[in-house]
């Protein structure tokens, strides 16, 4: 079964018309996106759109074949004029399968966004997930035997929709995950590359045609991944948007609860309100035994906090202590934690503050806490696949 991508941009396109943001005025060549629209076999067109058979004739391709068109959303704007020869379009009712003569079946897919999901099998069995923008499969509830070989989704905009896909089986290891309905809400380009590779994902410029069920080499989703950042740099978002297509996954928050501390309880808020409502949170610094054990992905935050634990912990804020046993000591402690997150099965994203590029604290205990900290941040970053530094908002790739 071939698929053409006639458009890959959410319904308004890419730029969209009189925007003046970052992402719209970048968005050129082949980063330029139409609404988004699927020719299958040059005969399902999912999705009419805007100069469709335009696209269709620079993709080297002609509608005339087109046997059924399926609308997955209502249209905005003005009415889209059905080029002639093309038979009328429509959506299929949720649950409700249609079987053409070219031996394809759909069946529509119900959502929990307004819009429907379509799931195309090919005449030789290939299976195809299409689903609307902003949208995501409603009742998913039990696990599937057989993954899609393809999903074409909102990826960027709807991450949850392929964290509940994946819960149930539907996409698996083997499907070919492609972001399509996208708008500017990413910078196009090595960006957007970045973020959609993190998800297990990728895109294609229009006009691209692919082989459903055809191995495409996607970039292995890094499983041991370190944050970086200073204060308000956007470091935890970073790390939160990482896994927000991942189910399951364990939010290891290392700063507990502070009681009487308003500013914190602030803090803490806004994080646990970024976070999806399937993820579960633990309160702890003992990180190594969560890092032994099999399990789904974990979310640290942070590791700074770790490290003020540890250091209570040993003494180190006293000199004495300090030289008596409790430097050796939290050597030790940061070296069992660089062999856990050697050893560990589990997919981790971890976040840290980079603080040795400002200014140099007044106290010893405070020229301690920075040194220590870098320390530990080189330590566990030598140990992970991939390791980003934010700032202001913006992720740089250090390794990976």
């Amino acid at each position: 079964m071939d698929i053409t991508l006639l458009g890959t941009g959410s319904p308004v396109g890419l730029p969209r018309p009189d925007c003046s943001c970052a992402a719209c005025a970048t968005a050129l060549g082949p980063d330029a996106r139409a609404a988004t629209a699927v020719l299958v076999d040059g005969a399902l067109l999912l999705d009419l759109t805007p100069g469709a058979a335009f696209a269709a004739a620079r993709a080297g391709h002609s509608l005339g074949g087109v046997r059924q068109v399926l609308l997955s959303h209502p249209h905005d704007g003005p009415a889209v004029e059905v080029p002639a020869g093309l038979p009328q379009p429509g959506r299929v009712p949720d649950g409700r399968e249609l079987a053409l003569l070219t031996g394809h079946r759909v069946r529509a897919v119900a959502m929990d966004a307004g819009g429907t999901g379509y799931a195309v099998t090919g005449p030789d069995g290939q299976r195809l997930l299409y689903l609307p923008p902003g949208g995501a499969p409603a009742g998913l509830e039990e696990a599937t035997a057989e993954s899609y070989d393809m999903l074409l989704a909102d990826v960027v905009g709807r991450p949850d929709a392929l964290a509940r896909l994946r819960a149930v089986g539907s996409v698996g290891p083997t499907t070919d995950v492609l972001a399509v309905h996208l708008d500017h809400d990413v910078p196009p380009g090595a960006e957007l590359r970045r973020r959609l590779a993190a998800a297990g994902a990728r895109a294609v410029p229009d006009g691209t045609t692919l082989v459903v069920g055809a191995y495409e080499e996607v970039p292995d989703v890094p499983r041991r991944t370190l944050v970086l950042g200073g204060a308000r740099s956007g470091k935890s978002v970073e790390a939160e948007r990482r896994l927000e297509a991942f189910p399951d996954v364990l939010y290891v928050a290392t700063g507990g609860t502070r009681g009487g501390d308003t500013e914190w309880a602030a803090r803490v808020a806004a994080h646990r309100e970024r976070r999806p409502g399937s993820w579960r949170t633990t309160e702890t610094t003992d990180l190594v035994p969560l890092l032994a054990e099999d399990g789904p992905p974990l979310l640290i935050d942070c590791l700074s906090l770790w490290l003020t634990d540890v250091m209570d912990s040993v003494g180190a804020w006293d000199d004495a202590e300090w030289a008596g046993g409790g430097e050796k000591a939290l050597r030790e402690r940061v070296r069992e934690l660089a062999s856990a997150v050697r050893a560990t099965r589990r997919t981790v994203v971890a976040v840290s503050n980079e603080v040795g590029s400002g200014i140099v604290p007044a106290t010893a205990s405070g020229r301690r806490y920075r040194d220590e900290l870098g320390r530990l941040n080189a330590a566990f970053g030598a140990e992970c696949e991939q390791v980003l530094l934010v700032v202001a908002g913006q992720a740089l790739v250090l390794r990976g």
